[in-house]
């Protein structure tokens, strides 16, 4: 099974809700928006988390 990670970074707050639950996989670059790390995933760890509390819901995880 693999994942697949969209992310509307256009929309991104940077409010660092992801890169909280989710460190192994998502930071905040310089311009103070967030950012996958890996966007292909052979397990979807704590992006599920991730999605689910993005207060802008732009994060997306779809099962490829």
């Amino acid at each position: 099974m693999a994942f697949e990670i969209t992310h509307e970074r256009d929309k991104c707050i940077g409010c660092g809700t992801c890169v909280a639950i989710c460190p192994d996989n998502w930071e905040l670059k310089e311009d103070g928006k967030s950012s996958p790390k890996q966007t292909s995933l052979e397990e979807v760890g704590c992006n599920k988390d991730a999605e689910e509390n993005c207060p802008v819901k732009i994060i997306h995880v779809a099962e490829v």
